[in-house]
């Protein structure tokens, strides 16, 4: 599926893509992960990935100039904070694009802070502002101009209910369209080249995911 070009920083492509054939287009093969910043499976498999896999593919020019990487956010509204995180990382997406993977990999190694029972007291304003000076050492956006993006206005008036969310809702929107357009439902799943990967666990090792890229990567 395509990937809109505000959301670039959500992919990775490591080389610039080669034709199969003279007079044929330049075509990669396509490894989507969707995965929940709330979801300690999805954290397992992006650890893997981030830190041990992806070295892997930037060091093998076969794997680097056959393969873009998107990062699929897939939201799990029975945990209200992952909307909450998840709106942090389109902010960041907005704001500081190339800085995207870093801060999913920080939001992933902070992630039992926004775990339901570290947030049931908290109010949304106050996750969004610990989630904007998490971005903030990140990314080097000021921190201020990340909540700004998250934070839900007071009501203007009595009797105000404009219930418009903040500025990133509508990015949000979308992100939550992609996973169900393709009928993902839970985190993580891989889809490679259209396909969902069944095989593919948040357990596998980095032999695991050598030997998958090895067969599929051609």
């Amino acid at each position: 599926m395509a990937v809109p070009p505000k959301f670039a920083g959500q992919k990775l492509l490591f080389a610039v893509p080669s034709s199969p054939a003279a007079g044929v287009p330049p075509a990669v093969h396509t490894l989507e992960l969707y995965l929940d910043f709330v979801c300690p499976f999805s954290a397992k498999l992006f650890k893997t990935f981030y830190h041990s896999v992806i070295p892997l593919i930037k060091a093998n020019p076969k794997w680097a100039g056959n393969l873009q990487i998107l990062f699929r956010q897939q939201i799990q509204p029975w945990h209200p904070a992952s909307t909450l995180v998840h709106e942090a990382a389109l902010a960041v997406l907005r704001l500081a694009p190339a800085r995207y993977w870093a801060f999913s990999d920080a939001l992933f190694q902070a992630q039992l802070d926004y775990f339901d029972e570290f947030l049931v007291d908290e109010s949304r304003n106050q996750t969004y502002r610990r989630l904007a000076k998490l971005a903030a050492s990140v990314t080097g956006v000021d921190e201020d101009q990340i909540y700004g993006l998250l934070e839900i206005p007071p009501k203007v008036r009595e009797g105000s209910h404009a219930n418009g969310g903040n500025k990133v809702t509508d990015d949000l929107k979308v992100q939550i369209k992609t996973a169900r357009l393709v009928g993902v439902h839970v985190s993580p799943t891989v889809i490679f080249d259209g396909v969902v990967a069944n095989d593919i666990s948040s357990s596998w090792t980095t032999d695991q995911w050598s030997e998958f890229l090895t067969k599929n990567v051609v």
